[in-house]
């Protein structure tokens, strides 16, 4: 009887033994427990051009059997997007890529990762320059906000330079402006650079309206719809900070019959993105031009910097990356599409 009782206890510690073997392979095969953990805060999936940055984050972290990646959509509410990063702290995460809803949180959101010792790596939306500095785990991907505004104005005077689009002959560019975002850094320099290179261009221009449209197809559909009414024939270029407002107003314009490729009615229409709506409009006639936003080259640089920042490394070792004049921001250039 003790032989037995012996045996069986035995069997019994093998079991678990085993058990315990075929647990930890399956953790590690699955990637919940050795892999590197980055908590992405995206401010809204259904931004147009931030998922194509979602996407190709998330295709890196497919190649990459280090990273496992905790994805989290903050339609668009900081409130929401707050919560999500308290649960990534909570849960351990090695570091945090921010896409932040409303850069006024930022420095909220430093204080967080600082306290947890988390590494965070802001992009596309971009905070403070001394809020970034503030912690030196910190660092920003983007682009340089007054670049998409001169790439913009200049393929504009090209166009108003063909001669045909002052209808009334008095030499003066009268525009409408969907602007992005009433305090966003990339709205304000698109808005305020496309008309400044117009005008060192020597180009005069005359604003009939000006729209925040919070980067929204169906608010500038309706700015334009308005616009249309009162002013009609008047508008002879319409200017958009993304290629979604472009769209929305596109949209507005070929119910009332203009860029429907089959008249003489058109008015110019720039954005910025080069999304794959955007450019099929162009192929269309549609749309006159806009400016390539790389969604993909960013992606891959706040991947590369928030895995460096995962293992500890610096944030731009082993890349082709390099800092700004600020030292804390890499950028991603932009380039003309028409």
């Amino acid at each position: 009887m003790k032989k037995s009782l012996v045996l069986l206890i035995v069997v019994a510690m093998l079991v678990l033994s085993l058990a315990g073997c075929t647990s930890n392979g399956e953790e590690s095969t699955n990637g919940t427990n050795d892999k590197l953990k980055i908590g992405v805060l995206i401010y809204k999936y259904d931004d147009t051009y931030i998922s194509t940055v979602r996407q190709a984050i998330e295709k890196e972290a497919e190649n990459d059997t280090e990273v496992e990646l905790l994805m989290n959509d903050g339609q668009g509410d900081q409130s929401k997007q707050n919560d999500q990063i308290d649960i990534l702290i909570e849960k351990g995460v090695d570091a945090l890529a921010v896409n932040i809803v409303d850069i006024g949180a930022a420095s909220s959101v430093i204080d967080k990762a600082k306290s947890a010792g988390i590494p965070v790596v802001f992009f596309n939306r971009e905070p403070d320059t001394e809020v970034i500095k503030s912690y030196d785990k910190a660092r920003f991907v983007g682009t340089k906000p007054e670049e998409a505004g001169i790439i913009q104005g200049q393929m504009m005077a090209e166009v108003w330079n063909e001669g045909k689009y002052d209808r009334n002959g008095d030499n003066i560019m009268q525009y409408v402006m969907l602007k992005g975002d009433a305090d966003n850094p990339e709205a304000i320099a698109r808005t305020e650079y496309s008309i400044k290179t117009l005008n060192e261009a020597g180009i005069k221009t005359e604003e009939l309206g000006l729209q925040v449209a919070n980067w929204d197809n169906d608010k500038a559909n309706q700015a334009m719809e308005a616009w249309l009414a009162k002013f009609g024939d008047k508008i002879e270029f319409v200017i958009a900070n993304n290629d979604g407002m472009a769209s929305g107003a596109i949209s507005a314009l070929q119910n009332a019959g203009y860029n429907t490729g089959d008249s003489e009615k058109y008015i110019p229409v720039f954005g910025v993105d080069a999304t794959e709506e955007a450019i099929n409009l162009i192929k269309k006639g549609a749309m006159t031009g806009t400016v390539k936003q790389d969604g993909e080259g960013m992606g891959k640089a706040v991947f590369a910097l928030a895995k460096n920042a995962a293992q500890g490394k610096d944030f731009l070792e082993g890349t082709s990356y390099e800092y700004d004049e600020t030292g804390v921001a890499v950028r991603i250039p932009y380039q003309p599409y028409k």
